[in-house]
């Protein structure tokens, strides 16, 4: 049975990187894993020092890993080149280029982005897959999708067959498929929803409110890393000792304003980037969160 880790939260707390050592522990325990980055703005190509795109990758040097990039004008383009190719040899050049146009707005490059994701949460040959997401109120929009998506499809296909990106036949996911993933989100026994923060408040109170949203949705199982704590060996250092006290105050606070577990994770003294920095930080994560 495929597993599934979610990880989210605001812009820059760290979560390409605890979702590449997570992906890294898990490949390196023998389980068929795949990364997944739906992150716009991601370095999960330069976490792994290789080429990333919207195929997916083995990792070089980790057996049992690869990893995907979910870029949206990549998306958009597979959608359109599925979409596109029947009419091809049917219509005239100029009406293709028409059509293509049509498909150019907001709502196609959103669902075109989302069939991908769904895609990925179709994955029988993984043990594990592991999701690296956009800022928190991207990925809300995106996990909000499936039933709104779902009632699109089936009223477009008992009416016009036509969607707001074309025909309903030119998605790749298929109307069960959104169905089954907002069960799969549903299920406590196959996805984890880790959210990560910094000990700020900015970080912290947005993963507050989207744990809320999450809850709304029926996504329950919830874990919450603090990411960048002080090692507790630096605690005693004039300036990481102030920096440890305050954060102190953001992990008490945390423990009483959220109901799920909590892990910390320490600041590293060095780039996560490179196998062996996200070996570290995979180590320490399976401490933090016990995965």
């Amino acid at each position: 049975m495929t597993k599934y880790l979610f990880f989210s939260g605001k812009g820059g707390v760290g979560k390409t990187s605890l979702s590449s050592g997570t992906a890294v522990m898990l490949a390196k325990r023998g389980e068929r894993t795949l990364l997944v980055t739906t992150d716009p703005a991601s370095n999960l190509g330069d976490v792994f020092e290789q080429e990333v795109g919207l195929e997916r990758r083995e990792v070089k040097g980790i057996s049992h890993l690869f990893i995907q990039e979910i870029n949206p004008d990549d998306a958009l383009q597979s959608y359109k080149d599925r979409a596109l190719a029947p009419l091809r040899s049917v219509f005239p050049e100029a009406v293709v280029r028409a059509t293509e146009e049509k498909m150019s707005g907001p709502c196609t490059a959103e669902v075109a982005t989302f069939d991908e994701f769904i895609a990925c949460m179709h994955q029988p040959n993984y043990d594990w897959v592991v999701f690296d997401t956009a800022p928190t109120g991207h990925t809300l929009r995106l996990l909000e999708l499936p039933s709104s998506w779902s009632l699109h499809i089936e009223e477009s296909a008992a009416g016009s067959g036509q969607t707001c990106i074309g025909s309903v036949d030119a998605l790749s996911a298929s109307k069960e498929q959104y169905d089954h993933a907002v069960r799969v989100l549903q299920d406590v026994s196959k996805t984890t929803f880790i959210f990560v923060t910094q000990p700020a408040r900015l970080s912290m109170d947005e993963m507050l409110r989207s744990s809320d949203e999450l809850r709304k949705l029926d996504i329950q199982n919830q874990v919450a890393v603090m990411n960048g704590v002080i090692p507790e060996d630096e605690r005693n250092h004039p300036y990481s000792g102030r920096r440890w006290r305050k954060q102190e105050l953001f992990l008490q606070e945390l423990a009483i304003r959220f109901a799920g577990p909590i892990g910390t994770m320490p600041l590293y003294a060095d780039e996560v980037k490179g196998i062996s920095m996200l070996e570290q930080v995979g180590r320490d994560l399976q401490h933090a969160i016990f995965i």
